[in-house]
């Protein structure tokens, strides 16, 4: 997906954040409501829609197997669901560009169909591990291939049936659990998913909305195969993995009073609001309300006098995704703070721990890694140049770092930003933070 050109982000130092705004629609919750509104039965609107490269690449992929959707036109879009055995032999590979959650969760839900299908990405995608899915699916019967090196492309073979199984996740990962209840919608029996810590549960809550029964007891999930899900409207909320960079940038700036409306505050995501309030932040959550089975609520965020901390083990699978932009806040805040049970982070877009680990050291800050984590001591931000590695997370985090750096800070590749957050440099400009970019060749 990705281009030759370089696309720079340009950040000026200082200023802070003030107004009002609301960050782009939650990830997750675009792509379950795509998988699940195509194999409902009528017709499912959605509202919210996050019209990023990510979700994008899991709606040509449900057009490619069949499904009529419209759409997408200002976060609105219409599915004709076809049923749960309405999908149809795509003409060649799904592309699934740079979406783990794409890729992980389609395993599960195309290993039931009946179909011939190969799932492929870009060079980030094929590097990162897929056995962690496709060795529990084999166990309820699937055909699916990887790599020799257990990475995509994923070839999926069709099966007579799928059967339930009991899979106790070795790792905390939403991703896996999801795959796991998604092809138990196909298979014989009962799926059922033990997590050994919470992680995001848009899946089970979407099921639900779609009048799919999913069973929770403790730190089980399961469902019967052979149901069916029954067309909603889907209004999605603001994405917090998004608006956890505002949040950041306003606490670490002077001065800095935000509001960010429509918020997801899903339990399971909550961790970057716990974090950051542990660390000292000023975070007010007001207007809670219910929207379509999903907690939301408007932020208002005011600068605060942040100081490093040890992060509770048990926050860390609630803030995965936020982690780079909670780096940051580390390295303004006073004292030491020490991150551990994280080694989730060196497989995502990027090796999240290393590439800010490196990024923050250039910018002068003391951050050292560790096999599962980081150790950073808070201090001042001079300017310089970083790398994002081209993961979206690290050039944003990056850019709100420049809000108390002491010079000018360049970031470079950035053009997969789009994958989560498009128009994150007009709506960051928009509310104070001085970013410009540029494409170089």
């Amino acid at each position: 997906m990705s281009s030759a050109k370089n696309l720079i982000f340009h950040v000026r130092p200082g200023g802070c954040l003030t107004g009002t705004l609301r960050v782009p629609g939650d990830k997750s919750i675009s792509h379950r409501s795509i998988m699940l509104g195509s194999l409902a039965e009528g017709t499912t609107q959605i509202t919210g829609f996050l019209e990023g490269e990510d979700s994008l690449a899991t709606l040509q992929a449900f057009r490619a197997l069949g499904v009529e959707i419209a759409g997408p036109v200002d976060g609105k879009v219409t599915i004709q669901g076809v049923g749960m055995h309405g999908l149809k032999a795509p003409s060649g590979p799904l592309d699934l560009g740079n979406s783990g959650t794409s890729m992980r969760l389609l395993a599960g839900l195309l290993a039931g169909q009946g179909l011939e299908l190969t799932l492929v990405g870009d060079s980030s995608l094929s590097s990162r591990p897929m056995r962690r899915v496709t060795d529990p699916l084999r166990a309820m019967g699937a055909r699916v291939e990887t790599t020799e090196q257990g990475t995509a492309p994923l070839v999926i073979h069709p099966v007579d049936h799928l059967n339930g199984i009991d899979y106790a996740l070795p790792v905390a990962s939403a991703q896996i659990k999801s795959c796991l209840l998604l092809a138990g919608l196909y298979a014989k029996g009962t799926t059922r998913v033990t997590e050994p810590a919470p992680t995001r549960d848009h899946t089970e809550r979407m099921l639900s909305g779609f009048g799919y029964p999913v069973q929770r007891v403790g730190a089980t999930a399961s469902l019967n195969g052979g149901g069916k899900l029954t067309a909603c409207d889907i209004d999605i909320p603001a994405d917090i993995s998004s608006a956890a960079f505002f949040l950041v940038g306003a606490s670490i700036a002077p001065g800095s009073d935000i509001l960010l409306e429509h918020v997801g505050i899903n339990p399971t995501r909550e961790g970057v609001i716990n974090i950051l309030r542990l660390m000292g932040a000023d975070i007010e959550v007001l207007n809670q309300r219910d929207v379509g089975g999903e907690p939301v609520a408007d932020l208002r965020v005011r600068s605060a006098d942040l100081h490093g901390i040890r992060i509770p083990v048990d926050q860390v699978p609630l803030a995965i995704d936020e982690f780079p932009a909670l780096f940051v806040a580390a390295a303004c805040a006073r004292g030491e703070t020490v991150l551990t049970g994280a080694e989730e982070l060196r497989v995502k877009e990027s090796d999240r721990i290393q590439v800010m680990a490196d990024g923050l050291a250039s910018l002068g800050v003391d951050a050292t890694p560790t096999p599962d984590g980081i150790v950073i001591q808070g201090g001042s931000i001079q300017g310089g140049r970083v790398g994002s590695h081209g993961d979206h997370r690290i050039a944003m985090a990056f850019a709100m770092a420049a809000l108390r750096a002491e010079g000018k800070i360049l970031i470079d590749d950035c053009s997969n930003v789009n994958t989560s957050f498009p128009g994150f440099v007009r709506l960051a400009g928009s509310v104070g933070l001085a970013i410009d970019s540029e494409e170089e060749n």
